[in-house]
């Protein structure tokens, strides 16, 4: 089987991280993003992952060329010359996807879930019409694009209904796909939406059907986003592999919380719930740590508090400051002691001395 993952472009809503490291490259939960997909892909057998980008791939191809050998799979780019939307990839990749007539995944790479790739082949298999999308439920579903079905018959897509001011259904599209090679046919090498354009087609046909997600669903393709994602991932993990997280003990990991194990942690530390601090991280003595990402090489100086932050690589955070508010600090920031950051976006290689009490990015 075959796979289309859409990288797009320069990761802007995830910036500053971003502007050191591509966003498939940026950690989640201690792993590159994209490495989640990769290895769901491949457990489900797929043996060809094309990846979809608008512009130069090359930064990530010594990554992604370890990745191949692991999971023995062949990890090829499609580098875009304009940006094709979301269906455009899938022709521009159509020598891979169509090598033969098994059906191919299509996946946005912002996306985190338990990706049910196994049970979505099955189930497209089994009904036999050309394209399936992943459906999650939603609890406002008037702020999204929703999914009505066929009343005759079960799963069967009837319409997409936007933003629908009245309530026609809660499932909405969770940018997961399984295609049938043919329905490249009906995609033009030009800027498409598939949304949009390629998808109605298949409901005239009668041949689009969704899938229920069970579990979580997160695009966490922005910061506010890429923490409520890892709170849930750590939830899902605390059910599926348990063991892979921190200890719970008392007064010092509450909750679920990802600890790299070369990481140094304070005995006086207090960290969690939902939290995840990656490799060679230092945390100082009496630290707060909640709701929060802690990426490689970075210090958390004595009686700093870090809640619902993230911190990026080879920072420095001062006695005594805090940390909040969605704070993003890109690679190599210096906070001074007793500096509240409150909301701010900070770019790389910056020194914060002064308080930031308001959303601010910080040049």
């Amino acid at each position: 089987m075959k796979g289309l993952i859409l990288v797009g472009g320069y990761g802007t809503r995830l910036r500053p991280l971003t502007l050191t490291v591509p966003k498939p490259l940026v950690e989640f939960a201690n792993r590159p993003m994209i490495l989640h997909q990769i290895e769901a892909l491949a457990s489900a057998g797929v043996t060809d992952i094309v990846l979809a980008v608008n512009y130069r791939p090359e930064v990530m191809v010594e990554t992604l060329k370890k990745y191949e050998k692991e999971y023995g799979v062949s990890i090829t780019f499609s580098v875009e010359t304009e940006p094709l939307g979301t269906a455009g990839p899938l022709k521009l990749a159509e020598k891979v996807l169509k090598k033969d007539n098994s059906p191919f995944f299509v996946l946005n790479s912002d996306v985190i879930c338990d990706y049910p790739f196994k049970e979505l082949a099955e189930f497209h298999q089994a009904h036999g019409g050309k394209g399936t999308i992943v459906a999650t439920k939603v609890d406002e579903p008037s702020k999204y694009g929703v999914i009505v079905h066929d009343i005759a018959t079960p799963n069967l897509i009837d319409r997409f209904v936007e933003k629908p001011v009245e309530f026609v259904g809660n499932r909405i599209n969770a940018g997961l796909y399984i295609l049938n090679p043919e329905v490249i046919d009906l995609i033009e090498l030009k800027p498409t939406s598939i949304e949009k354009e390629t998808f109605p087609i298949l409901v005239e046909q009668k041949s689009l059907y969704s899938y229920d997600l069970e579990g979580y669903w997160m695009d966490v393709g922005q910061p506010k986003d890429f923490l409520a994602g890892t709170v849930l991932y750590l939830n899902s993990l605390s059910k599926r592999q348990p063991e892979k997280l921190a200890k719970q003990e008392k007064n010092h990991i509450v909750g679920n919380v990802l600890i790299d194990p070369s990481a140094k942690i304070a005995p006086s530390a207090k960290i969690g719930p939902d939290v995840t601090i990656g490799p060679n991280v230092t945390i100082g003595e009496g630290c707060r740590i909640a709701r929060s990402v802690i990426l490689s090489n970075s210090t958390i100086k004595d009686h700093a508090l870090v809640n619902n932050t993230l911190v990026g690589w080879n920072c420095s955070v001062g006695k005594w400051a805090r940390l909040d508010g969605v704070s993003v600090l890109g690679d190599d920031v210096s906070v001074k002691d007793e500096v509240y950051v409150n909301g701010g976006k900070v770019l790389p290689h910056k020194t914060i001395s002064n308080n930031v009490e308001h959303e601010a990015i910080i040049m």
